[in-house]
């Protein structure tokens, strides 16, 4: 009895279809490229291995036995079952497949957001069938998501070591600025001191804490703002100072809403990372698609 199915079952399978196909041993040997001889031991072969006849061969002629018939057309329907899986393994040859989580920091510069639409476009391009997310949170959240296999890459302004499973790359820099806004005591100052900041309540930004790079940070400070917008809505207030990304203060400073302060003493630069789970295996998507983003960054921002 055939339990499982060899490759020389499936040979001795196609002997047989093309016995039948040439209505006896003689007319096949042809075909073949084999001996009557040969063929008919082959068959013998295969019905020792299903464990019943599958013909009748003599001086009557060739002809197949019930069972005979039932076993071609189940060969015919595996047969057509390889051929489909071979047209569809060869057709997902070279093709992404999967899933794409990407991870995105809070209120990017449109350059930025522009360069990530880019590599998206250029992502689509490739041979894909790519289900893809994109969400946006502050850095605090992007690395627990990196932690826990909830995304796969992620762009914000990460303190580079801060998590050793993670992988920073430099992407690019964001100009800070501090801001106060209309109301604010400092706002028509012609040339505020750093005394005179120093008696100021600034937003506290958490995840900026030990962060060298910031030059100013006032010892009063009685908010706290996770993300960019509730800065500005407490820089706004005109009872807080705060910094804001250029991008961010921009419209404000045209309507003359926010004002600079000491932007030649107390500006600074974020560094932008491109972060990635370090010990997990990268997939053939998430390869792609970070080459496609850091050829889209390198070529508008660098």
């Amino acid at each position: 009895m055939l339990g499982q199915l060899h490759d020389i079952d499936l040979q001795l399978l196609r002997i047989f279809v093309c016995v039948v196909e040439c209505a006896g041993f003689s007319a096949a040997q042809g075909v073949l490229g084999i001996t009557q001889s040969t063929i008919s031991t082959q068959m013998s072969k295969l019905e020792t291995r299903l464990g019943f006849v599958l013909c009748e061969r003599g001086k009557g002629g060739f002809r197949l036995t019930p069972k005979g018939e039932e076993v071609l057309k189940a060969t015919r329907k595996l047969f057509a079952a390889i051929e489909s899986f071979k047209g569809e393994a060869q057709g997902m040859a070279g093709v992404l497949l999967g899933e794409l989580h990407i991870g995105l920091s809070e209120s990017l510069n449109n350059p930025v957001l522009q360069c990530v639409g880019q590599a998206v476009g250029h992502f689509r391009q490739r041979k894909q069938a790519v289900q893809m997310e994109m969400l946006s949170a502050a850095p605090p959240e992007l690395e627990r998501r990196l932690l826990q296999d909830q995304l796969h890459v992620a762009i914000g302004y990460f303190f580079s070591g801060n998590q050793p499973a993670l992988d920073y790359l430099p992407l690019f820099h964001e100009r800070q600025r501090l801001y106060c806004a209309s109301g604010h005591a400092l706002f028509k100052h012609p040339s505020p001191t750093l005394d005179d900041l120093a008696r100021c309540d600034q937003v506290l930004h958490p995840y900026r804490i030990g962060n060298v790079q910031e030059p100013f940070r006032s010892p009063i400070s009685s908010v706290r703002a996770e993300h960019v917008e509730a800065s500005l809505a407490f820089i706004l207030s005109g009872a807080h100072i705060g910094y804001l990304p250029e991008h961010i203060a921009a419209p404000w400073i045209s309507s003359q809403r926010l004002h600079p302060l000491l932007p030649e003493l107390l500006d600074f630069d974020v560094q932008f990372y491109l972060v990635q789970h370090r010990g997990r295996q990268t997939s053939d998507v998430q390869q792609a698609f970070v080459e496609d983003l850091l050829t889209a960054f390198t070529a508008t921002l660098v």
